[in-house]
């Protein structure tokens, strides 16, 4: 995900300094995005998104849940219907 927003962020020809100024944070924390840290926040990658007008992409994660909804499908209870008299 890091290299996918420094590709996105080069290709509109951005500084780390001017994404950090737009995103309201370091330049330090642009760099730890971009190389993938596992310590930045999910918060501060949504500003870094935002700053590169790649808001939209947020709602892209998990979309397609497959596994989730088929267990969710396994765990629905069957309602037998009563027999007609």
């Amino acid at each position: 995900m890091g290299e996918q927003i420094k590709l996105a962020r080069l290709r509109r020809n951005l500084s780390i300094a001017q994404v950090a100024e737009r995103a309201t944070c370091s330049p330090l924390t642009i760099n730890r995005i971009e190389k993938g840290s596992p310590t930045v926040s999910i918060g501060l990658y949504a500003r870094v998104l935002y700053a590169l007008q790649l808001d939209d992409d947020i709602l892209l994660i998990a979309k397609e849940d497959t596994l989730g909804r088929t267990l969710q499908d396994l765990s629905l209870k069957h309602r037998l219907r009563a027999s007609p008299k």
